[in-house]
């Protein structure tokens, strides 16, 4: 996954891209959760590989896996 997707504050204002295109991990997951098909992604994005798609399932799993601790409201003091 890390030589397939690139974070760089420069391009996409610091989105996950895939690598060496301005392609967001995001918009790929989003078209695929809308029901596209891996073929269909493939046609519309030339310049990627069936392994980018891949890879940026990946991504979503690994931030899916991430811990959140959620910050609780503090009680008003009297």
């Amino acid at each position: 996954m890390h030589d397939r997707i690139s974070i760089d504050s420069k391009i996409c204002h610091g989105q996950a891209c895939i690598k060496g295109t301005r392609i967001p991990v995001a918009q790929i997951l989003g078209m695929l959760a809308n029901g596209d098909s891996i073929v269909s992604l493939l046609k519309a994005y030339p310049s990627i590989e069936e392994s980018d798609i891949h890879a940026c399932l990946e991504y979503a799993a690994l931030l899916a896996e991430e811990q959140v601790t959620p910050i609780e409201e503090l009680a008003p003091t009297a």
